[in-house]
């Protein structure tokens, strides 16, 4: 069987190189490079991790990014909840289209990445300059992007952007398992090079802790800008929480609308559970490539325990109160 026959084998868009131009080129051969547990070619711009395609949608969006005071942008770091967080932002800002007509629900047919379509690894990566005009108000967006790359952007407009967070433990596991599902080059590596290249912060997107911290500075900084989440919480305290975040958003749930019982309803529809069970959510494939279903597995918290040996957790613990030590950021 041949690459092209094997569905382990493809690449997604933004972990290749093939969509760089000479100009972005030239800046990366000027900046620190490195490796991933797989071997693939990352580059540190401003202390952040990125593959040449993804560091080429990056600047693309900051350069041609304009948002709309209107605009709600969702970010986290990869696998620290971010389907789950699209699927409650959609249901919270379009949750008067369809009750009446609950069976119509957009949800229902499609996944919560083509509902709320990546900055980096959607739009800017299939086009340098997308055409993002004729999109209604409000528009939706995810990024996995540090804060540092919004900053100049939206610093200066009223547009909301909401970060989830969760910790680096079962981010690592969940990375290890989305990325088994779909790549054949993890065949023969294990899950403590993985770690060892987070413990050391060469990964995409990362050093985790500080796109964590650059969000959460930024949260106390500016909170009408920016609100921080936590995966546990929303596992602990769903209602509280999703409650916060409409309030946040400035749709805050009417006294009438708790009454009827849809906040529980928004959980109900979002739930992992039911999201992994729908139809679209086993079959169709998401902008970047990658098969819908490898977006849900258990989404437990401390499911870290299941994977990571005791000296491996000890290293991640140590890291993290190394790194985020004063921040006032912790996790459990």
């Amino acid at each position: 069987m041949d690459d092209s026959q094997n569905p382990h084998s493809k690449v997604p868009n933004y972990m290749r190189d093939d969509k760089v131009t000479q100009e972005c080129k030239n800046l990366i051969s000027s900046l620190p490079l490195d490796k991933d547990f797989l071997g693939k070619n990352l580059c540190n711009y401003k202390g952040f991790w990125y593959y040449p395609n993804t560091f080429q949608a990056i600047l693309d969006a900051k350069n041609h990014f304009q948002p709309r005071d209107t605009d709600i942008i969702l970010s986290s770091f990869p696998k620290a909840g971010t389907t789950w967080l699209k699927a409650l932002v959609f249901a919270l800002v379009e949750r008067g289209k369809y009750r009446a007509n609950p069976e119509i629900h957009p949800l229902l047919s499609q996944n919560p990445h083509s509902l709320i379509p990546f900055l980096e690894i959607d739009l800017y990566a299939e086009s340098r300059i997308p055409d993002l005009a004729g999109l209604a108000s409000p528009r939706l967006f995810g990024t996995h992007m540090p804060f540092l790359q919004l900053q100049e952007t939206v610093k200066d407009t009223p547009c909301k952007v909401v970060y989830m967070c969760r910790n680096l433990k079962d981010v690592l596991v969940s990375g290890w398992h989305f990325r088994k599902r779909f790549l054949r080059e993890m065949d023969g590596t294990t899950i403590e090079s993985m770690a060892e290249a987070f413990v050391r912060g060469v990964n995409l997107f990362g050093p985790f802790w500080d796109h964590a911290l650059s969000y959460w500075k930024e949260s106390l900084d500016n909170p009408k800008l920016v609100h921080f989440m936590k995966y546990e919480d929303m596992i602990n305290e769903p209602r509280v929480q999703i409650k916060r975040l409409a309030e946040f958003l400035d749709r805050p749930f009417t006294e009438e609308e708790e009454e009827s019982g849809l906040v529980d309803e928004i959980l109900k529809l979002c739930s992992l559970r039911n999201l992994s069970n729908l139809e679209v959510n086993k079959k169709g494939k998401a902008p970047c490539d990658i098969d819908f279903k490898n977006f849900f597995r258990k989404g437990e918290v401390g499911d870290w325990k299941n994977h990571l040996t005791p000296d491996m957790a000890k290293k991640i613990d140590d890291v993290m109160e190394e790194k985020l030590q004063g921040s006032g950021l912790k996790f459990p």
